[in-house]
């Protein structure tokens, strides 16, 4: 009898290996634009629907615990060539459980994203804190921001959930090609 594998959209998608390791998903994360367009895996989202930050919901189960988002672009500036990978659109530590990034500590402020290239990903990922933490050297520079040295850094461990989404320029048309 065949066996049937679901395979993990992160994985398929390239992000688990270019911006993390594999991980297990044990924290809500929903992520809302402006337009109504929330975020799910593979969706393709234009440049004039994500100009302004989204809605972000945290999960867990209590405010005292606390969480960072990470959101990167890792196929930048083009997807053939991405020598500013991973380039950091936004930043926000200290968001307590339950509520949302309104209610953490913006560390780099949102950057809409801006493909000229190619089909890019926008990786947004979700770490647990082990406590409220100070950001001691903040990021001076959005490009080659890398993920799992940052997670290093400030002793954030493995996710606790990612999301992403592919964006291109406005007038670009069709999907990432995933070859499984």
């Amino acid at each position: 009898m065949p066996r049937t594998t679901i395979m993990d959209p992160l994985a398929v998608g390239g992000v688990i290996g270019d911006v993390v390791d594999p991980f297990v998903s044990c924290v809500s994360l929903r992520i809302v634009y402006h337009n109504n367009s929330e975020v799910v895996n593979s969706l393709e989202l234009k440049p004039s629907q994500i100009i302004n930050q989204p809605r972000v919901d945290v999960g867990g189960d209590d405010f005292r615990t606390f969480y960072t988002l990470i959101m990167v672009d890792p196929d930048a500036p083009s997807p053939t060539h991405p020598n500013m990978r991973e380039y950091l659109h936004w930043l926000v530590m200290n968001i307590p459980g339950t509520t949302g990034t309104s209610f953490g500590q913006e560390i780099v402020g949102y950057e809409s994203p801006r493909p000229i290239a190619g089909i890019h990903r926008m990786v947004f990922v979700l770490f647990k804190q082990m406590r409220r933490q100070e950001v001691i050297h903040p990021p001076r520079w959005r490009n080659n921001f890398n993920t799992r040295d940052f997670a290093q850094v400030y002793n954030l461990g493995s996710p606790v959930a990612a999301l992403y989404f592919n964006c291109q320029r406005e007038s670009g048309w069709g999907g990432r090609r995933i070859i499984i």
